[in-house]
């Protein structure tokens, strides 16, 4: 009996085997998600029993609860789900076009551009122009900080171990550039800088949503059209060449789209390490290494972390709200040492 079925257009020129695996996997993490949004519309400084959470996201609730879950609750997780999601696919497509194990948004510097970006806002401009404006600053600060690396990395074609050395180096410089600033800064300033860079999802609002959204709809789909590019690039680059693939362009492409999304995720939750590094890895050990079947749960995966981690970080410390890249780096840290030891000899 075959793994696998296929799906295909009518004329036939449009055809893809999907492996029945991946979609019994996807469907199963589609209901920890169902299931993971009513418990986190439940619990609260305000408890709501699960059933009127049901029932008013059927629209058959009583308008009771209204406020809080409209306004307060479901941009929330919504946000979350997408800033995990595309946190998570970032993270996959640097790993398979770098090769490496280890590489995620945030070691490789992406995460670090736009942080420098979004402090150099707020200590700088956030009296003069609206704090609407943070998300293009970060976004700027990730595609800049991406197309220096990109470019310091260019000797003949770009290699992936130069890339993530030279990554690695940038991420540094920019994180002592954004401690500099944050000293710099007023008090007023530095605080606010520092929970951004923390990450946190706190006071989303429906706005950020809708901005986050289209985001994840163009660049997921367009990860999806590149996916037969990463896994001929994970055989090396010679051999990617050898079948015809034109490498520099396919990975130049594919960092764009990477950046894109991590850059759009920081710029809306901050600076939510280590989901770029643990998602992947997590996905893979479900569904096995083939990108196009990776895609969309590596992104599920990512929206439960982050989802997750800010439901514990609004509700465990009550009337306190933590942001929720502490709990991510809690739990992405001890993994990140984990996968140094575990690739030790490679």
């Amino acid at each position: 009996m075959s793994n696998y079925f296929t799906v295909r257009n009518k004329s036939g020129k449009l055809s893809f085997l999907v492996e029945k695996k991946t979609v019994a996997v996807t469907m199963a993490l589609f209901a920890i998600v169902i299931l993971l949004f009513i418990a986190g519309l439940s619990i609260g400084s305000t408890m709501i029993n699960p059933i009127e959470v049901v029932k008013h996201l059927l629209g058959m609730g009583s308008g009771e609860h209204t406020f809080i879950l409209e306004t307060l609750r479901l941009p929330r997780m919504l946000l979350s789900l997408l800033v995990g999601a595309a946190l998570g696919i970032s993270g996959l497509i640097l790993q398979g076009i770098i090769r490496n194990p280890l590489a995620s948004p945030d070691i490789i510097g992406i995460t670090g551009g736009a942080s420098a970006a979004a402090v150099v806002f707020i200590t700088y401009f956030a009296g003069a122009v609206s704090i609407r404006w943070l998300p293009v600053a970060a976004i700027i600060g990730a595609g800049t900080v991406s197309l220096l690396i990109y470019v310091l990395a260019w000797k003949k074609g770009v290699s992936p171990i130069r890339l993530v050395l030279i990554g690695i180096g940038a991420a540094a410089a920019t994180g002592a550039l954004t401690t500099m600033l944050i000293v710099l800064s007023s008090t007023a300033s530095a605080s606010q800088a520092y929970i951004w860079m923390t990450g946190s999802v706190y006071g989303a609002n429906w706005e950020n949503v809708y901005g986050m959204l289209p985001w994840v709809l163009v660049f997921v789909p367009l990860a999806y059209i590149f996916s037969r590019s990463v896994n001929v690039l994970e055989l090396g680059d010679q051999v990617a060449a050898g079948l015809g693939t034109k490498v520099q362009l396919q990975r130049f492409c594919l960092l764009l789209i990477s950046v894109a999304l991590a850059g759009s995720a920081v710029a809306f939750a901050g600076g939510i390490g280590f989901v770029g590094l643990i998602a992947p890895h997590i996905s893979r050990k479900l569904v096995g290494r083939s990108f196009g079947g990776l895609i969309l749960v590596a992104g599920i995966i990512g929206g439960l972390m982050v989802c997750s981690a800010d439901m514990v970080a609004r509700t465990v410390f009550l009337p306190l709200d933590i942001p929720a890249g502490v709990f991510s780096a809690a739990i992405g840290a001890p993994f990140f040492i984990y996968l140094l030891y575990a690739n030790r000899n490679k």
